[in-house]
């Protein structure tokens, strides 16, 4: 069946048609598993390298959070840093000088003079850190040219970015990791020891998200986050930003690690809020003024897995709300809730409603802390990064590749993760309609061991 012949037969309208095919590339459901063009990187382990060497593409707002701490690391050397935008270089030059380090060669003659970074052999990890659709156009050429991947999240937009980046890792047998920090918060370190420990029982249904107003975002027209990622909203609606409450749930569930999404569906709101803040901020000239805004405020998508359990993961970056990720995991014998952090293990409380919380789960922290954040949680606090978390994720990235040990996330969980995205488009689009999930490790979830309690 023709594509435009698909999309007639299921009454979308040309809005919708046009919107699905944004979110899915030129594929639409039911998806085929393509053929494997290497073989997996489940677990790949990478020969020990005393030193790691990095060049770093994007030092704007977040970039320069990982430049820091990547001059902090023991065992890392920068060796070249690229932005095109010549301001934002001159700022990540000057990050080397105020520390009285020699500046690296940087690129930035224009957006693909970072082809010429990757062509240089003196470096092992690129990272990259720049607007998500440009995420794995540079990944793969990275890629290809013998680097290892660390991206920003969401590391795909489309179906077919998702298949690209494990297929490109399969085909060059190079690590391929999204930089999801959230897994490694304190908190969500240490709910993941308490799964591993079988304290809620059985897991049966979680919940994540990102509840974060960037409405003022939206000032930022020529440079910055907002001057890219608003144009999102114009084009898309779902859950454009999945990971940050997605990922340690999918964790705590072993996602791609004894189970696996297998579909969902998705509904979004009406888009108001960006329109009104629009109005109430902007000349009637403005770009943001004439700007149509088609993304539902809220977005709410449950996700199915193979064994079962059942996951909702959430999206706002504009309504008037206070700042949350979720990160709910149910069990048979308890249930751990943040924001704010609280927590009932049957047996622990008079009643099974009664939520220990506040000062109380201080005793939690002494019994269960993560031994990862025992180990680096006091170094975490005084480089920052979110609290401590982008610290204990790249100092324990590296730790792996310094170490030659598997890392934390693969390839095939930046897929799945990201992949919920244009999914949820699609669903949206549909009238929520349920949507498989395609299976990036090609049934290699069945026989991989679960993550487990990393030192």
């Amino acid at each position: 069946m023709k594509r435009r012949d698909f999309l007639r037969l299921t009454g979308a309208t040309v809005g919708a048609s046009a919107l699905a095919g944004t979110a899915l590339g030129d594929q639409t459901p039911p998806f085929r598993t393509p053929r494997a063009s290497g073989k997996s990187v489940m677990g790949l382990v990478t020969p020990k390298m005393d030193v790691v060497r990095v060049g770093l593409i994007g030092i704007g707002e977040r970039g320069s959070g990982h430049l820091s701490h990547l001059l902090a690391l023991e065992g890392v050397e920068v060796r070249a840093i690229c932005d095109s935008h010549g301001p934002t270089l001159q700022a990540g030059q000057k990050q080397f000088t105020d520390k009285h380090l020699p500046v690296p060669p940087s690129y930035g003659k224009d957006e693909y003079d970072y082809r010429n970074m990757l062509d240089r052999d003196d470096i092992d990890l690129v990272m990259v850190v720049t607007p998500w659709e440009k995420h794995v156009s540079m990944a793969v050429d990275a890629m290809n040219r013998g680097k290892h991947v660390f991206t920003e999240v969401p590391a795909a937009v489309t179906v077919e970015e998702a298949w690209k980046l494990v297929d490109t890792a399969e085909k060059t047998q190079r690590h391929c990791m999204m930089m999801e920090n959230c897994c490694y918060g304190r908190e969500e370190l240490l709910v993941l020891n308490m799964c591993r420990l079988g304290l809620f029982g059985e897991l049966l249904h979680g919940e994540g998200a990102y509840i974060h107003d960037l409405r003022t975002q939206m000032f930022q027209l020529d440079h910055g986050c907002g001057s890219w990622r608003t144009a999102h909203y114009t084009k898309r609606n779902g859950n454009l930003y999945p990971t940050h409450g997605l990922g340690p749930v999918a964790q705590y569930m072993s996602i791609n690690r004894g189970d696996r999404f297998d579909y969902l569906t998705s509904m979004s709101s009406p888009a108001r809020m960006r329109d009104i803040f629009a109005k109430e901020h902007f000349p009637e000239d403005s770009i943001r003024r004439k700007s149509k805004y088609v993304c539902g405020d809220i977005n709410t998508t449950i996700v199915k897995t193979a064994l079962g359990r059942t996951i909702m993961v959430q999206w706002d970056e504009q309504l008037a709300r206070p700042y949350s990720r979720l990160n709910l995991i149910q069990g048979t014998k308890g249930v751990w809730g943040g924001y704010p952090q609280r927590v009932v293990i049957e047996g622990t409380t008079k009643t099974a409603e009664e939520w220990t919380e506040g000062e109380g789960l201080e005793t939690f922290y002494d019994k269960y802390e993560h031994p990862l954040w025992k180990r680096v949680g006091d170094e975490a606090k005084v480089q920052g990064g979110h609290g401590g978390m982008d610290w204990v994720m790249l100092w324990r990235a590296i730790y792996c590749l310094r170490n030659g040990l598997p890392l934390d996330q693969s390839v095939y969980d930046a897929a799945a993760w990201s992949v919920i995205s244009p999914l949820s488009e699609w669903s949206v689009a549909h009238r929520g309609q349920s949507v498989d999930v395609p299976d990036f490790t090609r049934g290699k979830w069945k026989t991989t061991e679960p993550l487990g309690i990393v030192t």
